[in-house]
């Protein structure tokens, strides 16, 4: 009985201390917790109480990078426009990690974003998802981005077709994009991915610059203002820039898709606020370019600035307004530029496969635009700026002294057997050769028709000349200029090859 009654009595101690440990530990807290809760949210409501409405209806958190053709978003003018539409937007650096600006639109941690038509389809592919959509253009490359090295090393992009070239750049920046746009359109079959070097940022790419001989076979992957200071030097030159194409380098804003049905108002109001901002800069843009970037610690001097602006086509209202479909117009449909650079990514092996499906008009969403066209918002009088492929005609001398850019990468062109006449399989590669052409409306293009060694020599020079008259007539027919286009036969080689060299006149 006295052992039990020690049991019993431990028990009970245990038991005792139990409820003593819990009442302690989680019941006092909890009660503890529960009354400061309540004084919290007491204070809370008498702040609420004793506070104003906001007079920002919504908060946009949106996420972009330091560059210079993102200078408006930061401008007071810009802000002053917001708030009038009572917008609250948080700019958010990323250091351009385009990966993660997508997934935080995806999570919900952005809801607007800019980025490059590019980037948006590398990161979609990359996370499998898409979402995000295309609302507005801000601008496009026009020789802000640029592919250089030595005159002595690689005189031209034919000369890229070794494999001992490396091309020194910043992986999925909008520079890579130039480098893959001319690797797929020109025969660069020595080109592979081992051909790049990845660095870190552009102060790296300048670096390597710097440290390199005129013989080293190496191509600098980079924008202004360092393509600018690259230039500077005699022994350097420029082996092409965004200039000289369109609708590949193209700088876009997004809106998540969850935030675009929630609140498509507020979408309206930003891109209403920021092409009311694009106007007012219109005149003025070298000089916030200036202090934007004087503000970011990285002054520009005056020659810096000019070419960077000359470099950046800002989208004004009306241009938007055509690229994006909402008013016929012949500046490139955004539908055309997504279909084209996602062509040109795959076939560079930089994404696997479309994320879009082959389904292009998913990726932009133009009924905002349309509504604000329909509802006559033109922040001034603006004029719809146009690129025409009519260069000046040139005489037979001037002909001969094209600079050689390189020969674009086109499949053979066949013929019926002994004529001029281009077969019907042939026929598609010309039409996507005109596709092709359009998108290098500033260099002039030689047709060049080789000829057998087999037989008679002068029969087949004048049968390969013929031949090349025929792709040239073809092409004309099918809207390119014809100032820009030459039908020539070359010294045979022994191919009967019709091949098409871009090029251009000296300065």
């Amino acid at each position: 009985m006295k052992s039990k009654l020690i049991v019993v009595s431990f028990i009970w101690l245990v038991i005792l201390f139990v409820f003593a440990a819990a009442w302690k530990l989680w019941w006092v807290p909890s009660q503890e917790e529960a009354v400061e809760q309540a004084a919290q949210e007491a204070h809370e409501e008498a702040i609420r109480q004793t506070g104003s409405a906001s007079k920002y209806r919504t908060q946009i958190n949106f996420a972009y990078d330091s560059f210079s053709g993102y200078s408006i978003f930061r401008s007071e003018n810009f802000k002053n426009n917001l708030s009038q539409k009572s917008l609250k937007v948080n700019l958010v650096d990323d250091g351009a990690n385009y990966i993660e600006r997508l997934k935080g639109l995806q999570s919900g941690k952005y809801q607007m974003a800019a980025f490059t038509i590019d980037a948006l389809i590398k990161a979609s592919d990359e996370i499998g998802d898409l979402p995000a959509t295309i609302v507005e253009i801000i601008d496009e490359s026009r020789g802000c981005d640029a592919m250089t090295g030595y005159k002595l090393a690689i005189p031209d992009l034919d000369a890229l077709n070794d494999p001992e070239v490396k091309f020194i750049l910043i992986e999925n920046f909008p520079a890579e994009t130039l480098s893959r746009v001319v690797m797929s359109h020109f025969g660069l079959n020595n080109v592979s991915e081992k051909s790049f070097i990845p660095v870190a940022n552009a102060e790296e790419v300048y670096r390597r610059y710097r440290e390199s001989k005129p013989s080293d076979k190496f191509v600098f992957v980079l924008w202004e203002p360092y393509v600018t200071k690259m230039l500077e030097n005699p022994n350097v030159h420029d082996l092409v820039n965004s200039s000289r194409f369109r609708g590949y380098i193209v700088d876009v804003i997004v809106a998540s898709r969850d935030f675009l049905v929630k609140d498509e108002q507020a979408v309206r109001d930003f891109i209403e606020a920021y092409l009311s901002s694009v106007y007012h800069y219109r005149n003025t843009m070298e000089s916030l370019v200036a202090s934007d970037a004087k503000e970011a610690g990285t002054p520009l001097n005056d020659e810096q600035i000019k070419r960077l602006v000359k470099g950046i086509w800002w989208k004004n209202t009306v241009e938007n307004y055509a690229h994006m479909g909402v008013e016929s117009h012949s500046l490139q449909h955004i539908e055309d530029m997504i279909a084209n650079i996602t062509k040109v990514l795959i076939s560079t092996g930089s994404i696997s496969s479309d994320p879009a499906n082959g389904q292009p008009n998913i990726l932009y969403y133009n009924k905002i635009l349309s509504d604000i066209k329909n509802n006559n918002f033109f922040p001034g009088k603006e004029n719809l700026r146009t690129e025409s492929d009519v260069l000046p005609s040139l005489n037979d001398e001037e002909w001969s002294k094209l600079t050689p850019v390189g020969t674009l990468k086109v499949p053979k062109i066949v013929f019926a057997r002994g004529t001029s006449k281009v077969t019907s399989q042939s026929e598609i590669t010309l039409n996507e050769l005109v596709e092709k052409l359009k998108t290098w409306p500033q260099y002039y293009l030689v047709i060049k028709g080789d000829a057998s060694l087999r037989g008679d020599i002068e029969a087949n020079k004048a049968l390969a000349l013929e031949r090349a008259k025929s792709v040239e007539r073809y092409l004309l027919n099918h809207g390119i200029s014809s100032t820009r286009v030459k039908a020539v036969a070359v010294e045979p080689t022994g191919s009967t090859d019709v091949m098409f060299q871009l090029g251009y006149l000296p300065y």
